[in-house]
């Protein structure tokens, strides 16, 4: 038995690697595309090593656009100041949901889940209209607002406090914190793990929304990146994949930074027991 559970887990972990590494490979290529010149891109040469390494494409990027990096700065604006939003909000009101006992809780909590089956794009054009009458359209509030709570997260969240140890909120009680002062001194720092997930997500969507700036966004100046590089390539005569990957490599590096500065609260456990 020890033997055929060797075997099974040799076979195992290799077809993992090799799944890792067919997932992996797209993203190596197009990071060395962005350090290709075109030519040895459309070679049709598959290597992952440039043979002429050369950072005129980032050069281009920078330079012959002077709205990219205001595009890089709108989005993490919108992705930063909507993702401590939600984590508030949000966090709030899961506690509030697991913990505090209050009339037609359980409704809303039913209600939330109902909300969560609803498609974000039905709710793209009534945003429009509201947005339009508040005055906010062509602004980054409009991006933020709409998008200030996720109730996928709301959802995360209760189910996380509701296994929280209620002693530690009693202890908390004991030595004279109040509700506020224990959910923000003692709770909040203790769910840091779930917090953490959460913030990954939701600046993942902020990043990479496409449809809303799209549809309340119209001054080319206030585009966030997504949409300013739809622009950027469609502006070019023909596909410049170059440029193209090397502004792809541009975007998704803050969500990569950001993923490894959490990373260590994925797997992390919380070992939540009494102990002050």
């Amino acid at each position: 038995m020890r033997e055929k559970s060797k075997i099974l887990k040799v076979i195992l972990y290799i077809v993992l690697i090799l799944y890792a590494i067919i997932t992996f490979y797209p993203f190596l290529w197009a990071l060395a595309a962005s350090f290709k010149p075109l030519k040895e891109i459309v070679s049709g040469n598959p290597n992952i090593i440039p043979k002429h390494a050369t950072l005129a494409s980032y050069e281009y990027i920078f330079g012959a656009s002077s709205l990219f990096t205001r595009w890089f700065v709108n989005s993490v604006i919108v992705s930063t100041i909507g993702t401590v939003i939600n984590i508030f909000l949000n966090t709030m009101a899961g506690y509030a949901l697991a913990r505090l006992d209050f009339p037609g809780r359980q409704r809303i909590y039913y209600a939330f889940l109902a909300f969560m089956m609803v498609p974000a794009q039905i709710l793209l054009i009534p945003n429009f209209l509201i947005l339009s009458k508040m005055g906010l359209l062509d602004t980054l509030t409009s991006l933020i607002l709409p998008a200030a709570i996720n109730i996928g997260n709301i959802f995360m969240m209760r189910q996380f406090f509701l296994s929280f140890p209620k002693d530690i909120e009693e202890a908390a009680e004991v030595d004279g914190l109040g509700r506020f002062a224990t959910f923000f001194r003692i709770v909040m720092p203790l769910a840091r793990p779930s917090i953490a997930t959460q913030a990954v997500f939701t600046f993942m969507g902020f990043w990479n929304n496409f449809m809303a700036p799209m549809l309340y966004i119209s001054t080319p100046s206030k585009y966030t990146l997504t949409l300013g590089l739809q622009t950027f390539v469609s502006q070019q005569s023909g596909i410049r994949w170059d440029h193209s990957m090397a502004a792809s490599i541009i975007s998704i590096l803050p969500i990569i930074v950001l993923y490894i500065i959490f990373n260590g609260y994925f797997l992390q456990g919380i070992r939540m027991d009494g102990e002050k």
